[in-house]
């Protein structure tokens, strides 16, 4: 029996609601996780896994999700003021990403290593360098007058298209991360797939988030 067109839309709704709900456990169950595994505090590195978690895992995972129609946390709220906690989410995971980076380059100095030798510090650098010029970006769309040939839509669009790569480089980050010797020894078997799949399911929905946004914005053009 075909279903109708309203019972293909409720349940398509009803999927992207349920994905959505399990990215935001996911966003705040795996850097508790790698605060279980890391113990902050316990060393001078154990704040990088913590911290880099928390920038790429949670807070930018929550700051996009705060724009979606189904599962954000502030859907209630006004568009104005969602726009300002994904302005204070950005900035504080821009932080945490800064001073993760920060942590591993003096931890490694002490240590008498070498930097950004591996795939995981060479895309950790890139990521933190992209997302503090997406970061600064973002301004373009508080003073949309400073681009005079772009209209704040085409502004919108692009911030969020240069936003998703941005993401998606976290994601990576994390991934390569998890393949290090540090979090081999320690996460093993079925929980290192796990682990793995996590960056892997919110880079999913946010991805089907930013397509859906942009093929509404298409047609409502037409």
């Amino acid at each position: 029996m075909a279903l109708t067109a309203e019972t293909e839309s409720r349940l398509y709704r009803s999927l992207r609601a349920a994905a959505g709900a399990a990215a935001h456990l996911v966003a705040l169950g795996f850097p508790t996780g790698v605060a279980v595994l890391a113990r902050p505090g316990s060393s001078l590195f154990s704040w990088h896994p913590l911290l880099m978690a928390l920038a790429f895992s949670f807070l930018m995972t929550e700051a996009l999700l705060i724009f979606s129609p189904e599962t954000s946390l502030l859907r209630s709220f006004s568009r104005k003021v969602r726009v300002r906690v994904h302005w204070a989410l950005q900035l504080l995971a821009l932080l945490c990403a800064l001073l993760g980076l920060g942590i591993i380059t003096y931890n490694k100095h002490l240590n008498g290593k070498a930097h950004f030798v591996t795939w995981h510090g060479v895309t950790g650098l890139l990521t933190v360098l992209y997302t503090s010029a997406q970061c600064a970006g973002g301004v373009l769309l508080l003073y949309p007058k400073l681009m005079k040939n772009w209209t704040l839509a085409k502004l919108k669009l692009y911030h969020a298209t240069s936003g998703l790569v941005g993401y998606l480089l976290g994601c990576a980050s994390l991934m390569l991360g998890m393949c290090s010797l540090w979090f081999t020894t320690s996460v093993t078997s079925v929980s290192w797939y796990l682990a793995m799949l996590c960056p892997l399911l919110t880079s999913l929905v946010i991805m089907n988030q930013v397509s859906n946004a942009y093929l509404y914005r298409k047609r409502s053009q037409h």
